[in-house]
């Protein structure tokens, strides 16, 4: 099951099909042959995701999203911290649409729920590779 929470800290909800985004969830997912456990998107704003990255990560710096895994087996299962404001001055930054650079920060979190890393330089190459494959399923 995919759920999506509103923090406190974000006064807008994405507007996105959910129901579209969750099949494609669960198609991307297959793919690596996961299945869909719990799976959880909180979305929130840039110092909500900061106390977080502090708290449960100890680092210190803003960041779009963190992932936290708890998948068992081949059913992937996590709560998934989006921080809206950081995935907009990434759309302005890189510039994409808002709503691209959202689905991207989304199922690069899914990625991580799959096994897939961006820990060194070769890694986040890979992942970028793996999150436009997954984009090219959405349009």
């Amino acid at each position: 099951m995919i759920n999506y929470y509103l923090d406190d800290s974000c006064p807008d909800f994405p507007k996105f099909k959910r129901r579209d985004v969750a099949t494609w969830i669960h198609t991307v997912a297959a793919g690596y042959g996961k299945r869909i456990g719990e799976v959880t998107f909180v979305f929130c704003n840039d110092e909500r995701i900061l106390e977080t990255n502090r708290q449960y990560l100890h680092h210190d710096y803003y960041t779009d999203v963190i992932t936290f895994d708890y998948t068992e087996q081949d059913k992937i299962s996590g709560d998934i911290f989006i921080s809206i404001d950081t995935v907009g001055s990434n759309a302005r930054e890189f510039g994409n649409p808002f709503m691209e650079e959202l689905m991207r920060v989304m199922i690069h979190g899914i990625l991580h729920l799959c096994g897939q890393d961006d820990q060194t330089p070769e890694q986040r190459k890979t992942m970028t590779e793996k999150e436009n494959k997954a984009l090219s399923k959405l349009r």
